[in-house]
């Protein structure tokens, strides 16, 4: 794919997001259409895999190296703007927005500093991210980060005392052995174009941002339920705090690198293209948790397993063995089983007696 059809790429997602934000509303009351279904799936997926496999392209090329804490910095300042003009629609005025984010987010100070939490954790989590992928190919990547369900499903036992029925443990135990078998493969299968591969730092890197995305998720979706507060209000909190732990990684680990060679130094389009679809990812994961359903997530999940697979195949030449195929099938089949709706309570054994 050419420069041009890239940035074509980008600018149409972008544009049909803010087209779509009334039928976002219609989708919430009246239930989604399935085109409007397959439409946040083709996105949310075709977004989610070519963002993995441009990171790893793009911390793979030869010359000057971009700093990953200013794309983290700049994906937070993208998608809060993003966000300020969602609500200027929504509110058909500028005039409207301004007064909905000084009442929401300044003159209630107490209810935005509860957004500092998962600001900073998804912070750590972007930045942990970009060395992963500095160190394991894209489709071990992806297939170990699903990991992020056994995380999720932890947090939501322990803060949101919530219950998991037996197909979704079920689905724990075959994605931790997916998981398993995957990286035995990835651990003992180095060959000599990947000796600059640190499996072991890119594992801990995963585990590390599983952890963080469950706890951060399962915090927001327990801010965001138990208040009034919009969704784009509490987005407007979350990505000012995450500019302000966005810099604060900066210049603390590479604060020497930028004022030698720039904040933007090693940046071309491609980086770019990572930090626009970074920005377009995170509002599209916000519409899905608002507006669709935990089946399409996982659909989602498994096509872009896939396709990082396929691209990963295609652009780096990887190939994979038994384990990987067998760990990544268990993976897709632990995802689907996790996202199933739960079967309802079963009927009593005894019916009341009719009254004559």
């Amino acid at each position: 794919m050419g420069e041009g059809s890239e940035r074509n790429f980008d600018s149409r997602s972008s544009a049909a997001c803010l087209r779509r934000v009334p039928d976002l509303k219609m989708a919430s009351n009246e239930g989604a259409s399935l085109g409007f279904k397959i439409y946040i799936l083709l996105v949310l997926t075709l977004n989610a895999t070519g963002y993995i496999l441009l990171i790893r392209y793009t911390r793979s090329q030869a010359g000057a190296l971009y700093s990953s804490t200013t794309t983290v910095v700049l994906t937070e300042v993208s998608k809060l703007l993003i966000s300020l003009l969602l609500l200027v629609k929504e509110h058909r005025s500028v005039l409207g927005m301004l007064n909905d984010v000084w009442n929401g987010v300044f003159m209630n100070p107490r209810d935005t500093f509860k957004m500092c939490v998962p600001s900073i954790i998804y912070a750590i989590q972007n930045n942990l991210a970009f060395v992963a992928l500095s160190n394991l190919d894209a489709a071990t990547y992806q297939v170990s980060y699903q990991m992020k369900v056994i995380t999720t499903a932890m947090f939501m036992v322990l803060m949101l005392n919530k219950s998991l029925s037996k197909f979704q443990w079920l689905a724990i135990l075959l994605l931790f052995m997916g998981v398993a078998l995957v990286q035995v493969e990835s651990a003992t299968g180095t060959k000599a174009g990947e000796a600059h591969y640190n499996y072991p730092v890119g594992l801990l890197c995963i585990v590390i941002s599983c952890l963080c995305s469950g706890f951060a998720g399962v915090y927001f979706e327990k801010v965001l339920k138990g208040t009034s507060t919009s969704l784009w209000i509490r987005n407007v909190q979350m990505y000012m705090f995450g500019i302000v732990s966005g810099l604060v990684a900066v210049f603390s680990t590479d604060s020497e690198v930028i004022l030698e060679k720039g904040f933007l130094h090693g940046y071309n389009y491609l980086v770019w293209l990572v930090v626009a679809m970074a920005s377009i990812g995170g509002l599209y994961t916000s519409v899905v948790v608002k507006y669709t359903d935990n089946i399409i997530k996982g659909f989602s999940t498994a096509v872009s397993i896939v396709l990082a697979a396929v691209g990963s195949f295609l652009i780096f030449q990887k190939t994979f063995g038994l384990l990987f195929v067998m760990g990544t099938g268990m993976v897709i089949c632990a995802v689907y089983l996790y996202s199933l709706p739960k079967p309802p309570p079963p009927k009593p054994l005894t019916q009341p007696r009719e009254t004559v």
